[in-house]
C-alpha cells in the first residue's frame, strides 16, 4: 500500500504588460501604481514627471503602455503624444485628464493615442483600457464614442478626407475588421494574409483617406458607411 502523492498543476502563464505612469501629480502616480501593483499580470516599470523625463527614460527602456497625462508642466501630453508615436509607434497610450471635452479627444485621437480616459474612472476601467489597448491596440469607452462622433458631425460640410477614394474589397474587409478592434494577427488570420501585409494595407489606407491615424480611418469608415455610426 503506498500514499498517493499529489501533483502541483503549474499557472498558465499569464503575459506580464509593462506600464509606465507619466504624471506630475506624485500622489496620482501612488494611487495608479499601488491598484495596478495588485494585477498579477501588470508590472511598472517606471514613473515620471513629464514628457521630457519619459521621451528621456524611453531611451533606456520601453513598456508596452504609457499612461500619459495631458497637462503637465515642462512639457505637457499634447506635444508628447506625437513624439513618442513617432518613436516608439508600437508602444500604446492612454491619455489622462480631468476633462471630457470632445474637440479635445478628437484631436489626441488624431494624434495616435489609443485610449482616453479622465482621471476620476477607477482602477478596474484603467486595468480593463491597459489590457485592451495592449491586446487589440484601442480601448473605447463613451467618451471616445461620443467624440469621434461629434467630430464626425463637425467634419461633415469640411472633409478633410479625399471625396473620391476608390477602396477595393480587401481594403473594405481590412477597415471593418480595424473598426471591430481586431488586432493586426486576428485581421492577418481572417483574410489570410501576413501581419505585415496588413499592416502594408492599413498604411496605404491611410494614404488614401487622408487620415493620419487609425482613429482617423474610423471617422471615414463612419460618414462612409462602411460602419455605422
Amino acid at each position: 500500500m503506498y500514499e498517493a502523492t499529489s501533483i502541483k498543476k503549474t499557472d498558465t502563464l499569464t503575459e506580464t504588460i509593462n506600464v509606465a505612469i507619466t504624471d506630475d501629480h506624485v500622489l496620482f502616480r501612488q494611487g495608479v501604481k499601488t491598484a495596478l501593483g495588485m494585477k498579477k499580470d501588470i508590472k511598472i516599470m517606471f514613473e515620471a514627471d513629464n514628457g521630457m523625463q519619459l521621451l528621456n527614460m524611453l531611451k533606456h527602456m520601453q513598456p508596452d503602455v504609457i499612461l500619459l497625462d495631458v497637462q503637465m508642466p515642462i512639457m505637457d501630453g499634447i506635444a508628447t503624444l506625437p513624439e513618442v508615436k513617432k518613436l516608439y509607434p508600437h508602444i500604446k497610450i492612454i491619455m489622462l485628464t480631468m476633462h471630457d471635452e470632445s474637440t479635445m479627444i478628437t484631436r489626441l485621437m488624431e494624434l495616435g493615442a489609443n485610449s482616453y480616459l479622465t482621471k476620476n474612472s477607477d482602477s478596474e476601467l484603467i486595468y480593463e483600457a491597459i489590457k485592451t489597448c495592449h491586446k487589440h491596440e484601442f480601448f473605447f469607452n463613451a467618451l471616445t464614442n461620443k467624440a469621434l462622433i461629434d467630430g464626425l458631425r463637425m467634419k461633415r460640410q469640411d472633409s478633410p478626407y479625399a471625396h473620391d477614394v476608390k477602396l477595393n474589397d480587401k481594403e473594405v474587409t481590412v477597415l471593418k475588421l480595424m473598426c471591430e478592434e481586431k488586432s493586426t494577427k486576428e485581421i492577418a488570420d481572417i483574410v489570410d494574409l501576413s501581419p505585415r501585409t496588413v499592416e502594408a494595407i492599413r498604411d496605404k489606407l491611410k494614404s488614401k483617406i487622408g487620415a493620419r491615424s487609425t482613429a482617423g480611418l474610423i471617422l471615414y469608415a463612419v460618414k462612409h458607411n462602411i460602419i455605422e455610426g
